[in-house]
């Protein structure tokens, strides 16, 4: 228990950056949808003019700009980058700060198993990242209230839509864990959690833009599409299944290699 209070006393700082930022960006953007709905038509004509390719990429396409939660939709999009560099940075840094200060043997020597270890961590990380989709759910019911102007929304399908911040965090937290697990040393968390949540918002954006549907399916961008949630009001469930095999061969293979894992000694 000391251990995961620890853990996430550490976290407190950057989660309250993030949970701040998240709010600002949601209530900036939001706050322009009452424009954009009456603009509607004007809106519309001006997305014709830009290349399909290009809407495709950042989830435009069949965009109704008069529905205060289509709208919300698109701005979800960018909020689903900030959670995924805030899930990746504590999957990256989870194992690898204690190497990089050279505390993990000092941690090790308490009889503690490793397999405790990380679950506290884990868990602190875990915890960490609900506190930040409260603050995500909380703001984001309290804009939809204030900027809606009687056109109504459907709560179903934002709930639905705001679970999914649980797993798509998942996601980038434990698939984080494990390559830097499967690193010889991280020296800079930032680089790779930039890395891992651009590189696979890129894969997801040209992938649609050429029209295949191939590798992108590994992109949690795909797999949670806040523009198909919105419409379906359910998830896809193939991808979903895909991310939830994911996630779980990730938190396995976190667990094996850090039980074999050769810690470096500050000598």
């Amino acid at each position: 228990m000391n251990i995961y209070l620890h853990e996430f006393r550490s976290k407190i700082r950057s989660m309250l950056v993030w949970s701040f930022s998240l709010v600002a960006l949601l209530v900036v953007f939001l706050s322009l949808s009452t424009s954009f709905a009456k603009n509607t038509e004007i809106l519309s004509q001006a997305m014709k003019n830009f290349p399909k390719e290009l809407l495709m990429a950042f989830g435009m396409t069949n965009l109704d700009w008069s529905s205060i939660l289509s709208f919300y939709a698109l701005v979800f999009l960018f909020a689903q980058i900030c959670l995924a560099i805030q899930a990746a940075n504590y999957g990256f840094g989870l194992v690898s700060i204690e190497e990089s200060e050279l505390t993990a043997d000092f941690l090790l020597a308490k009889p503690v198993t490793r397999g405790r270890i990380l679950t506290s961590k884990f868990l602190a990380a875990l915890t960490s990242l609900t506190v930040t989709n409260a603050v995500v759910w909380v703001t984001s019911f309290i804009c939809l209230e204030v900027f809606d102007k009687g056109s109504g929304y459907e709560v179903k399908s934002l709930v639905v839509l705001l679970l999914s911040i649980i797993f798509f965090q998942a996601f980038f937290l434990t698939v984080g864990v494990v390559i830097s697990l499967m690193m010889k040393r991280v020296r800079s968390v930032t680089p790779l959690s930039m890395a891992l949540v651009f590189g696979l918002y890129i894969l997801n954006a040209f992938s649609s833009m050429l029209g295949s549907v191939t590798v992108e399916v590994i992109s949690p961008f795909k797999q949670f599409e806040p523009n198909y949630i919105i419409k379906n009001t359910a998830y896809d469930w193939p991808l979903f299944l895909l991310c939830m095999g994911i996630i779980a061969i990730s938190v396995i293979g976190s667990y094996v290699l850090y039980s074999r894992r050769n810690i470096p000694s500050p000598v």
